[in-house]
């Protein structure tokens, strides 16, 4: 049994709090990047050290216990503050200050945009080094990066924020299967499925006048940067955002088809979190990228009219 002397088992603390917040054991496993069996054992130590259960099973699942869940809200906030503090002073302290970190849940965006404009944005500022990571996850104040790109995620923490781009939807397929025709092409030409963007046929067909019916349903990708090499090889069209095609139209890749450009809805923006390791690097970042994305659409919108 546990005695007043012994010493506070803070990484127990650390998981367990993850454990409350997930939802589940498996959950904060995968979260933590632990194994279950590992995450288990951290919980039956905290446990044991304050001499009460803080799981309990309801059928097949497991929720936390009256005392857990006082527990877990009293100790996550103080916790919290401490990676937070901890990990701001790390930063202060590192002498690699021509770095920022860019985390965005637009995979395709920064697969066929962001990151091909890059190096213009490094050669501007002297050699900035930028790293990009890719996550459908919630953000946290104690996760490692100095700007958000997204259009479907929020920032809980103090972060300047720029609108960067108001998605465009447009059709495109390979010129050897497109070029010359019109929108009734969608009839006829198998049109491929995202299934990570479920909303965006339903808003095309609506703001095309057309239905489910009309058209011809083709193969199914998760991402568009998958299908991307399917629709410039193969018999088949791709309804997508147009700033990740821009390129692939203008090296004649694609063609876009005439008359099917619609705004889809949805907002791109980008936030620089106050905690970052350089604010105004970070700042810089996010008007350069407001620029880029305006001239490219500037452009395609000349060149579809």
């Amino acid at each position: 049994m546990a005695t007043e002397t012994d010493e506070v088992p803070l990484n127990a603390i650390r998981v367990f709090v993850t454990i409350a917040r997930e939802g589940s054991v498996t959950r904060a496993a995968s979260a933590l990047r632990m194994t279950q069996s590992s995450v288990s054992r951290y919980l039956a130590v905290l446990q044991e050290y304050l001499g009460s259960d803080l799981m309990q099973r309801r059928g097949r699942r497991s929720e936390l216990t009256e005392f857990g869940r006082l527990f877990a809200n009293t100790v996550a906030e103080p916790l919290d503050t401490v990676c937070f503090t901890a990990k701001r002073m790390r930063r202060r302290n590192r002498r690699d200050t021509n770095r920022i970190v860019v985390r965005t849940s637009l995979s395709t965006f920064a697969y066929a945009f962001l990151i091909p404009n890059l190096q213009a944005f490094s050669n501007e500022m002297g050699g900035v080094v930028v790293d990009v990571i890719s996550s459908l996850s919630q953000p946290t104040s104690s996760d490692d990066y100095d700007i958000l790109i997204t259009r479907d995620l929020s920032v809980i923490e103090p972060a300047d924020d720029w609108e960067i781009y108001n998605e465009q939807l447009v059709c495109v397929g390979s010129p050897n299967h497109v070029d010359g025709k019109s929108l009734p092409v969608v009839r006829t030409v198998p049109i491929l499925n995202i299934t990570s963007r479920p909303d965006i046929m339903p808003t095309w067909l609506r703001a095309m006048n057309l239905t489910p019916k009309d058209i011809k349903s083709g193969a199914r990708y998760d991402h568009n940067y998958l299908a991307l090499p399917a629709v410039m090889t193969g018999k088949c069209l791709l309804v997508a955002p147009e700033i990740i095609v821009s390129d692939l139209v203008r090296g004649g890749a694609l063609n876009v088809i005439p008359r099917s450009r619609t705004p889809s809805g949805m907002q791109y923006r980008a936030y620089a979190v106050d905690r970052g390791d350089n604010p105004e690097m970070s700042r810089a970042f996010c008007r350069w990228l407001v620029r880029l994305c305006k001239k490219t659409a500037l452009a395609d919108g000349i060149r579809l009219s």
